[in-house]
């Protein structure tokens, strides 16, 4: 297991679900956390919580991916000694409606689109270059098992984590001969926000997801981050599917009656 004591870890989309557990999870590493999110307060309180709870330094910025120019200011501004980012966590994403293609909002489409997709390169174009020009460096992608398998009405969505799929793959590609390594985790169903999201606060609709079975929690894909970043410098794990026990396939769920 690496040590990854003061390492430097930037987690997009931090102030909740799998970005917040995976915040946790780094803190009881002795990581220090640079931890954005849209939500201003919910991460500055969280940063607060973690610097006072394991001892580690922490550093919180609002940020909306989906704004290049907003990407490109945050990370060029940063104090220097936050610049030397040793791990990207891009856990930013969501999804929006659940429709037919022909009857899909192309509001929610270029929501998904410019979070899950544009979102992940802004980010990883501002982070990227130093871990290259450092040769060492981790980017962890948050994927999803909808970019692997699709289903009916999970169209834009899908294809938004299926880029993911293939950003991960395409990095990995560009970055051999270097000693900075590309992981994606890539879960099944997750009790998070997620559905609510979705389904634009219908909390009725969206508990809907996960009944008659039990889903993953955040708390697990946050230990699956971090036993992908603790594998030696030798060892890149390129992708990890995990869904529930309840789980088979992206549609194949036993729920229990």
């Amino acid at each position: 297991m690496e040590s990854l004591t003061n390492r430097i870890v930037c987690i997009t989309g931090a102030s909740s679900g799998i970005g917040k557990a995976c915040a946790t999870e780094f803190a009881r590493l002795n990581c220090n956390l640079l931890l954005m999110a849209r939500r201003r307060e919910r991460v500055e309180d969280l940063a607060q919580h973690l610097a006072r709870d394991y001892q580690i330094r922490t550093l919180a910025r609002q940020l909306d991916v989906r704004d290049s120019a907003e990407v490109e200011k945050t990370f060029s501004s940063l104090p220097s000694e936050w610049k030397q980012i040793d791990i990207l966590l891009n856990n930013a994403g969501l999804s929006r409606g659940l429709d037919k293609l022909h009857d899909g909002k192309i509001q929610d489409w270029e929501e998904m689109i410019d979070t899950n997709v544009k979102g992940l390169l802004f980010v990883t174009r501002a982070v990227l270059p130093g871990m290259v020009q450092r040769n060492s460096g981790h980017i962890i992608n948050i994927g999803s098992i909808a970019g692997h398998q699709t289903y009916p009405m999970g169209n834009v969505y899908c294809a938004s984590k299926f880029a993911v799929t293939g950003l991960t793959r395409g990095m990995k590609m560009d970055l051999l001969g270097t000693a900075v390594r590309v992981s994606s985790v890539d879960p099944g169903l997750v009790e998070t926000e997620f559905s609510k999201v979705r389904f634009h606060g219908d909390a009725e609709r969206a508990s809907k997801a996960y009944a008659g079975m039990t889903p993953l929690r955040p708390e697990d894909v946050a230990e699956i981050v971090v036993f992908c970043a603790t594998r030696p410098t030798h060892v890149n794990i390129g992708e990890l599917l995990v869904t529930p026990t309840d789980q088979a396939t992206v549609s194949m769920v036993h729920r229990r009656t």
